[in-house]
């Protein structure tokens, strides 16, 4: 209840450029919340789906891998079968990866969604906090000229204590979303490099099946059932 209290009061002495502060925090943390959700949920989906898929990769067995793929709705799996389906009509292995990079075009904006309102919502916070301070400064100064000398000093305090909680509360605003943005950034980087080591681990699987059956005297195929 203390804590509430104080949270209560510091609302009351702030003014009323805290409730926008407040509302902006609330909205970046949401966003921030749903985006660390849905970043570690492809990330977990992804080692899982790769885990399934490695051996069948390293067996030379592409077109087990692809039924895998087509089974499975992960940002890894997408990509999978967009290169995987290639290689039974394509004589190159160039199509193959320019089809996987097609695919990586399409997941990696999905992975940064809504990540970049992070560092702009910090910002507007920031600014919103010191123009609380511009005016509750304002206020202070035109409040003591104006009044008698006995309530200078209870009036100059109670302007700047308007003037100091909003800037409390716009750097808290400022700090909180741009480590969440830095942070999920930094997620965001981890998992579209994971799917780019993905894509090269394909086509050095697949090179190596192809070179072993021209060593073999056959025919290079999109890999045995």
């Amino acid at each position: 209840m203390q804590s509430l209290d104080i949270i209560v009061n510091f609302f009351k002495q702030g003014g009323a450029f805290l409730y926008p502060i407040a509302l902006v925090w609330v909205i970046g943390l949401v966003i921030a919340v749903e985006r660390f959700i849905y970043l570690t949920k492809v990330g977990g989906g992804n080692k899982s789906f790769w885990s399934e898929l490695q051996p069948l990769l390293e067996g030379g067995r592409f077109k087990e891998a692809l039924v895998a793929a087509t089974a499975s709705d992960t940002a890894l799996a997408q990509v999978m079968r967009y290169g995987l389906s290639r290689i039974p009509g394509s004589r190159r292995r160039d199509d193959v990866e320019k089809a996987m990079e097609e695919s990586l075009i399409e997941i990696i904006p999905r992975l940064e969604q809504r990540t970049h309102y992070l560092a702009t919502m910090a910002n507007i916070g920031m600014l919103m906090g010191l123009l609380g301070t511009v005016i509750g400064l304002i206020n202070a100064f035109a409040a003591v000229a104006q009044s008698n000398p006995a309530e200078k000093a209870s009036l100059l305090a109670a302007s700047i204590s308007v003037a100091m909680n909003n800037t409390a509360l716009g750097l808290v605003v400022a700090i909180t979303l741009l480590l969440s943005h830095m942070y999920l950034e930094t997620k965001t980087t981890e998992l579209t490099d994971s799917l780019e080591v993905a894509t090269v681990k394909v086509m050095n699987a697949l090179y190596e099946s192809q070179q072993a059956q021209q060593q073999a005297g056959g025919a290079p195929t999109g890999g045995r059932a």
